[in-house]
């Protein structure tokens, strides 16, 4: 496969990669060696990469003792089973965002797992260089969620005949919109030409008529309900 026509896109698609990412506290650990180096090596410039890792326990070790705000692990480590890794550590460390890359498409019971361990991002390997990894880490590093197209018919399997406790208004499908694309308060209100203080209202009322736990959940719960849309990834020109 020639590559060559869209090596600058790549280019912009890195550089985009360590601005939105300046200042994360990031742990990667992947069991691809060079795609581990091309990534980490990627985001030090502008991220504070606190370790590069290999194998299931030295992940765990590291999350533990350096409380990262973003784990990038892949399902396929040299040591471990990092599906398994990434939800028991999502499970000890609530606010801890966990993006997943996914090297095997079709296991896809280990896939659900995944999504009802509350993983907040999951990306396949097959998707580098259509936008999607950058979207992703966009996405999970603000906050939100983000499931690869191919994945999302099991992020909604047996939730199809759910539905919000009340039917959410249109402004209050705008926020939850923005939340689940990664935004923060201030953000969802410029945009919206709305305080911070009135976002925050807004959000409020989406999470008592879903029930939610948090925007987070109130997030999920609206992306599985098909109440909101997901975000769009940008094409490799």
């Amino acid at each position: 496969m020639d590559l060559t026509p869209i090596l600058a896109q790549f280019q912009e698609n890195a550089s985009r990669s360590r601005e939105l990412l300046r200042d994360a506290r990031l742990v990667f650990c992947l069991g691809n060696r060079a795609m581990l180096s091309l990534l980490a090596g990627q985001a030090m410039p502008s991220a504070r990469v606190l370790g590069a890792f290999t194998t299931a326990p030295e992940a765990r070790g590291a999350v533990a003792h350096e409380r990262p705000g973003l784990l990038v692990i892949s399902d396929v480590l040299e040591e471990g089973d990092g599906i398994e890794t990434a939800v028991s550590l999502k499970a000890c460390h609530p606010d801890l965002h966990v993006l997943l890359l996914i090297h095997r498409q079709h296991r896809l019971h280990a896939i659900r797992r995944a999504i009802q361990g509350d993983c907040d991002g999951l990306v396949l390997e097959s998707s580098f260089g259509t936008g999607a990894l950058l979207t992703a880490l966009q996405v999970v590093n603000g906050g939100g969620i983000f499931i690869d197209r191919p994945l999302r018919r099991e992020f909604r399997r047996g939730h199809e005949s759910g539905g919000p406790l009340q039917p959410l208004s249109e402004r209050e499908l705008q926020v939850l919109t923005l939340a689940a694309n990664g935004r923060k308060n201030a953000e969802i209100g410029r945009t919206l030409f709305l305080s911070a203080e009135t976002v925050k209202t807004h959000l409020g009322n989406a999470l008592v008529k879903l029930p939610a736990r948090d925007r987070t959940h109130a997030a999920v719960l609206g992306l599985r309900w098909g109440l909101i849309d997901w975000p769009e990834v940008e094409p490799c020109r």
